[in-house]
């Protein structure tokens, strides 16, 4: 079963779930640092969670803890861009441990990971919404509710379509 989006709202199954995107929209042609959302068909990597904050996680795709240390490079000139990383860390890169709860849950998007082109985007995610919903940098962001629900039934065949 795949996950479409469409108008910010993703749907599985009979299940319509509300989403923010990425405060410009979405593009066919992503560019690091432009806010929007990748178009296209992709596949799901692996799950990223906070251990403290997120017992029990069941999935069907590969799962690892967030350390304190981990982070994804986001620096096009980097040879780790668009991959994790360790802190410290002497590119930039996006902290995967944050006070606030948007990674408690992560799941990889898979777009530009392999090959990785370079300003082409990076860290695109699924991962936990803000309270009200405010537009991400070009993830794709739900309830923790909804994350939780879509990553008990999602596997490496599910397909997200973004229109």
């Amino acid at each position: 079963m795949n996950i479409k989006l469409i108008n910010r709202f993703l749907y599985y199954d009979k299940y319509k779930l509300r989403c923010a995107i990425g405060k410009r929209g979405i593009t066919h042609n992503k560019k690091e640092g432009d806010q929007k959302t990748p178009k296209g068909t992709y596949v799901f990597n692996t799950i990223y969670y906070r251990k403290d904050k997120t017992a029990n996680l069941k999935s069907f795709l590969k799962k690892k803890i967030i350390k304190k240390n981990m982070g994804w490079c986001d620096d096009p000139n980097s040879v780790f861009y668009n991959k994790l990383i360790k802190f410290p860390f002497n590119k930039t890169a996006e902290k995967m441990w944050l006070n606030n709860r948007i990674y408690d849950v992560v799941v990889i998007i898979n777009y530009n990971l392999k090959p990785t082109i370079r300003n082409k985007g990076s860290a695109i995610f699924l991962h936990v919404a803000k309270r009200n919903y405010t537009p991400t940098k070009g993830c794709i962001a739900v309830s923790k509710k909804d994350i939780l629900f879509l990553v008990s039934k999602i596997n490496k065949k599910t397909k997200l379509i973004i229109n």
